[in-house]
């Protein structure tokens, strides 16, 4: 199986990377890109990746936020369904989205209900939780927009890349993967409560047993 293996930043990786460099446990047929940060750069990052090689499967990496305070910070969930929680409008006091607002058909491939679902089998085998994942171009640090976007997707996991990688892939008929580790809260700016070390530590560990069971 050839493998593309997705993050926005190297130090999102950088134990993978380090593990691969050195490990004969790893399949060889590994390709890594690393896109950028945001929507915009993913996307672009990615359709030309796939136009140079075409992968059987790709994994997205990341650290993201979350809603749900419940979820214990270091936590790996798999990303089901992709929103882009930002395209959008507040009116009346009311979120509306791009389907909302009669924009686009809400079932529009590669829409479903509004949503971009992964249907991948690789996806329904891994043992992970499976949460719902929205994308912004604007971290989330307003509580009335948590207010929103908790009311409109019910979101546990906020990212700025996820929903570009559902898009094209989905787009491209390619299976994919979306796995994240919960670094912070949604609307908790302080740094000092987040946990940066052991995402990045969790995240790259269920990277690395994913693609050993692959």
């Amino acid at each position: 199986m050839n493998v593309l293996v997705v993050a926005a930043t190297v130090l999102e990786i950088s134990p993978f990377l380090e593990q691969y460099r050195i490990s004969k446990n790893l399949p060889a047929n590994i390709d890594i890109l690393i896109t950028g940060i945001g929507l915009t750069a993913t996307t672009y990052s990615l359709t030309k990746q796939l136009n140079i090689k075409r992968p059987d499967l790709v994994i997205q990496v990341g650290v993201g936020g979350c809603f749900d305070n419940s979820v214990p910070l270091g936590s790996v969930l798999a990303i089901k369904q992709e929103a882009i929680a930002d395209q959008s409008v507040i009116e009346l006091d009311k979120l509306k989205t791009m389907f909302d607002l009669k924009l686009v058909p809400q079932n529009q491939y590669p829409f479903s209900k509004g949503w971009l679902v992964n249907k991948s089998e690789i996806l329904k085998k891994i043992k992970l939780k499976k949460v719902n994942g929205i994308s912004v171009n604007e971290i989330t640090t307003s509580k009335q927009k948590v207010k929103f976007y908790n009311e409109t997707f019910v979101p546990v996991v906020e990212s700025m890349e996820g929903a570009a990688l559902h898009y094209v892939c989905l787009m491209e008929k390619i299976p994919f993967v979306q796995i994240r580790s919960v670094s912070n809260y949604i609307a908790e700016r302080n740094k000092k409560n987040w946990n940066m070390k052991e995402s990045i530590t969790n995240l790259n560990n269920e990277l690395i047993n994913l693609l050993q069971k692959l």
